[in-house]
Formats: structure tokens, C-alpha cells, sequence
């Protein structure tokens, strides 16, 4: 079952992420970690960036070491504010 992004998802432009599932042991949810590759504002060096969101996996078909998108959604806990989209 693919999962389609709403219209309110679109107006709204909500966060779209790409990062690797680094965690599935919870149930129906995911840790996936998000890299970035920034600039450094005064020196100018390029330098990456981890950070891990945790998402919702309905299904529980996503494993350790997985590429997935992640999308911001209404709040469906204390920690998970994103969906897995694929």
C-alpha cells in the first residue's frame, strides 16, 4: 500500500526528508537519521550534519539500513512528528 501525500500536505509544503532507517526495534515506528551537508557560516568549510527523527512506520515494512522519505505530520506521540512516505 503506497502512502500519497494529501492536498492540505501540499499547501502547506511540509518538510519532505530523505535519511537511512538506523532503528526498527519499536513497534510501528522508525528512527531514520537525516544527514546535511552545510557551509560554515564564517569559515566557509563544508562540513555533514546527523540528526535523528523518529517516524511512523504503520505497517512495519521498513528495516535497518533502509533509504525511506519522511514527511512532517501532526503530532502521533510525544517524540514521532513524521511519516514514512516510501
Amino acid at each position: 500500500m503506497k502512502t500519497k501525500i494529501n492536498t492540505e500536505e501540499k499547501k502547506n509544503k511540509a518538510n519532505v526528508l530523505k535519511g537511512t532507517v538506523v532503528s526498527d526495534k519499536m513497534d510501528k515506528t522508525v528512527v531514520v537519521s537525516v544527514s546535511r551537508f552545510i557551509k560554515h557560516p564564517k569559515y566557509g568549510k563544508f562540513y555533514s550534519k546527523n540528526k535523528k527523527y523518529k517516524a511512523h512506520d504503520a505497517e512495519n515494512k521498513y528495516k535497518i539500513g533502509d533509504k525511506v522519505q519522511i514527511i512532517e505530520t501532526r503530532p502521533i506521540s510525544k517524540d514521532k512528528r513524521f511519516r514514512v512516505l516510501e
